[in-house]
C-alpha cells in the first residue's frame, strides 16, 4: 500500500484540486493507497472542504489539529497514522507534482530506502531561491549528507524508517539527515515545481536562523548521540588546560619575579577557561547519564538492524 502524507494550514483554495490530482496518479497507476490529510489548525474554513471530500472517498483520512503545531508535528502525525508500506510526502500548495510520485516508487523499488525530490527548476522568488541554495550546501557539508534540495517536501520513504524518525521541533527539512542517523539509504531525483497559485507563503526569513540552530543540534545527534562526553569532553578539557597553563605562567612570574598579577586581564581569562572547562566537563558526565537513561528506559538500542539470514 501507497500512503500519501499531506500536511496543509490555510490552503482551502489547494486541497480539493491536489486531491484531485493525487486520486487521479493513484488510480491511474493501479496502486493500492490511502490519502491523508493533516490539517494543522487552519482557519479560513480547509476543514470543511476536506470533511466533504472524506465523506465521498473512504480511502481519504484526515486529521486535525486542535491548533497550529508546524509542519513537523503534522508530517509526524501523518507517518504515525499512514498504514502503507511505503509513505510519500508533499505539500499542499500545489507547488509539488504528484505526477512525480510514480518516479519517487520507482526508486524505492530499486533499493533506496530514502528518495528525495530535487526541485532542479524551482519557482519562487530569487532571495529565497538563493538562501536555500546555500542552506542545502551548508547542510551537505556539516552533515555529509549530499543532496541539492533538503526543503523538497516531495518525498517517498519505506514505511519503517518514516516511523521511527522521531521528529521534534522543525525538523522535517533535516529528514534525509535524521534518516542517515538510523542507517537509511538515500538518494535524490529531479522533480517538477510549479508557482504557487492560490494562497499565501508560510515563508519567512526567521527560518533561516531556525535551521542554522536546527543544523547544529542534528550535527551533535549524528556525531555525538549515543557519546556526548567525546564532545563536551573534549572542548572542557582543552579549555581547562589552557586556563591551567595561564594561570600557572601568571603564578610562575608572582612566585620568582615578584610581579604583581592582581590587575592583569589574563588573570581573570586563565580563570573564566578554567571554570568554563570544569562546567563543561560536567555537562559531559551528565548528558552521558541522561544517554543510558534515554535507551535503557525505552528498552532502546544503539544500533539499527537491516536484515538477519537464517535466524532460527
Amino acid at each position: 500500500m501507497i500512503s500519501v502524507v499531506v500536511p496543509v494550514y490555510n490552503e482551502k483554495e489547494n486541497v480539493k484540486l491536489l486531491y484531485d490530482k493525487i486520486k487521479d496518479v493513484m488510480v491511474k497507476n493501479g496502486y493500492d493507497h490511502e490519502i491523508i490529510f493533516v490539517d494543522d489548525g487552519s482557519t479560513d474554513g480547509t476543514f470543511d472542504v476536506l470533511k466533504e471530500i472524506a465523506e465521498h472517498d473512504k480511502q481519504f483520512k484526515v486529521i486535525r489539529f486542535r491548533r497550529n503545531f508546524g509542519q513537523t508535528a503534522a508530517m509526524a502525525a501523518g507517518f504515525d497514522y499512514a498504514h502503507g508500506d511505503i509513505i510519500v510526502s508533499m505539500d499542499g500548495d500545489l507547488q509539488n507534482d504528484p505526477e512525480d510520485i510514480p518516479k519517487l516508487l520507482e526508486k524505492i523499488e530499486e533499493g533506496y530506502d530514502v528518495v528525495s525530490g530535487w526541485r532542479k527548476e524551482r519557482q519562487d522568488e530569487p532571495k529565497r531561491v538563493f538562501l536555500s541554495k546555500v542552506a542545502n550546501k551548508l547542510i551537505s557539508k556539516i552533515t555529509k549528507v549530499e543532496l541539492h534540495d533538503y526543503g523538497c517536501s516531495l518525498k517517498a520513504y519505506r514505511s519503517d524508517i518514516a516511523k521511527n524518525l522521531h521528529m521534534y521541533g522543525e525538523m522535517h527539512r533535516f529528514i534525509p539527515a535524521l534518516a542517515n542517523i538510523y542507517g537509511a539509504t538515500i538518494t535524490e531525483i529531479p522533480v517538477k515545481h510549479h508557482p504557487r497559485k492560490f494562497g499565501k507563503s508560510k515563508y519567512n526569513l526567521s527560518r533561516t536562523f531556525r535551521v542554522i540552530v536546527d543544523l547544529i543540534l542534528v550535527y551533535f545527534m549524528q556525531k555525538f548521540m549515543t557519546r556526548p562526553i567525546h564532545f563536551f569532553g573534549i572542548i572542557g578539557f582543552f579549555l581547562a588546560l589552557f586556563g591551567f597553563l595561564i594561570d600557572g605562567y601568571l603564578a610562575f612570574e608572582k612566585i620568582f619575579f615578584g610581579v604583581s598579577i592582581g590587575n592583569r586581564p589574563l588573570l581573570l581569562l586563565g580563570i573564566l577557561l578554567i571554570l568554563t572547562g570544569v562546567n563543561l566537563l560536567g555537562i559531559g558526565i551528565i548528558s552521558e547519564i541522561l544517554t543510558r537513561i534515554y535507551y535503557e528506559s525505552q528498552n532502546k538500542k544503539i544500533y539499527n538492524i537491516k536484515t538477519i539470514l537464517n535466524d532460527e
